[in-house]
């Protein structure tokens, strides 16, 4: 393979070697894993703290990790009781979260799963991983192949190509939780998110089949404002929503802003995707440290997880989450970096 060697990170408890890629480019350093295909570091010229949350040691990931970076599928999100219908067949999902519902495509889908590197360069790295007919209660065999490139000024683009051999649904995405100024928090960040809607959820956090507008609401970030919110309660927002940016894929365009006040750096997302899930950390409690010794609670990072609307398949009007044989799912985000 062309570009930098690659170096061996840990062993699975199946006893496969999990690979590091380090990747370089537009003034980023990436170190990319093959378990989970997880951006375990991210680094830009001129600011010191990484750009997003992991672990130093192979073996907190499987243990300790809440998708630090990683790409959850085949069908990532939220799908209620884990049900739904395709072609008049019924299909019953894993219920990995607390029983109820089925979350990132189980307890071991794509973001617990080793990779396979097919391409190192300087600047890109190129792996795929195949979901087997049947796991998780999923049908066919569903393939993915990532592309992580570093381009010029500041961009980490991410591209997913998913093709299966059985109608199934598929959805992967980015799960990177990012702080842009390693604080203890993220609350000395400003965000813009380019959305009227978001999905109305029930208290399993899965959509109701309702949009509710953001207008009025404490949900409402249309404009540059702080993360660091109170709700009716006097709470800070629990931000943990899809915020519909379209009803089906588009052309590339630019959706969301964070700026951290502290650091100066800024992160723009550019993405085909209708939707992004902005996760701002709540549920954090990590009892092991990682990048730099830090231990991460509450609200240590963000994720804008760009993707379909949760649970799609099981609402009218929302986008298309079926992908039939012979179909490419192409998915595409840039993450842009900046420091001022």
């Amino acid at each position: 393979m062309a570009g930098q060697d690659f170096e061996i990170f840990g062993t699975t408890d199946k006893g496969e070697t999990v690979h590091r890629v380090t990747i370089t480019g537009g003034g980023l350093t990436a170190k990319i894993i093959t378990w989970g295909s997880v951006i375990q570091d991210l680094r830009l010229e001129g600011h010191e703290p990484p750009l997003v949350l992991g672990f130093e040691n192979f073996d907190d990931y499987p243990a300790h990790s809440p998708y630090f970076g990683a790409t959850p599928g085949r069908c990532a999100n939220r799908i209620g009781d884990g049900l739904f219908s395709l072609d008049g067949k019924d299909f019953q999902l894993e219920l990995n979260e607390r029983g109820i519902t089925h979350l990132h495509g189980g307890s071991d889908g794509l973001g617990r799963q080793n990779w396979t590197i097919l391409e190192v360069a300087d600047d890109k790295v190129v792996m795929t991983v195949t979901d087997p007919d049947g796991r998780a209660g999923y049908a066919g065999n569903c393939t993915v192949k990532m592309t992580y490139q570093l381009k010029p000024e500041g961009v980490l683009s991410v591209a997913y190509e998913t093709v299966a051999d059985q109608p199934t649904i598929a959805n992967v995405c980015q799960h990177s939780y990012f702080n842009l100024d390693g604080h203890a928090d993220i609350f000395g960040h400003d965000l813009m998110i380019a959305a009227d809607h978001l999905t109305a959820v029930d208290d399993r956090l899965v959509p109701t089949g309702a949009l509710m507008a953001v207008a009025g609401t404490p949900f409402d970030l249309r404009d540059m404002g702080p993360v660091k919110r109170t709700g009716a309660d006097g709470q800070q927002v629990p931000f943990d929503h899809n915020y519909c940016l379209s009803t089906e894929r588009t052309e590339k365009r630019s959706v969301v802003l964070v700026r951290s006040l502290y650091s100066g750096v800024s992160l723009e997302v550019r993405t085909t995707e209708p939707g992004v899930q902005f996760y701002a950390g709540v549920k954090l409690d990590v009892p092991v440290p990682g990048h730099d010794g830090r231990r991460y609670g509450p609200y240590a990072g963000f994720c804008l997880e760009t993707q379909i609307w949760p649970d799609a398949i099981n609402h009218t009007g929302f986008p298309n989450a079926i992908l039939r044989p012979g179909e490419v799912l192409r998915q595409e985000t840039d993450y842009v970096f900046s420091k001022s």
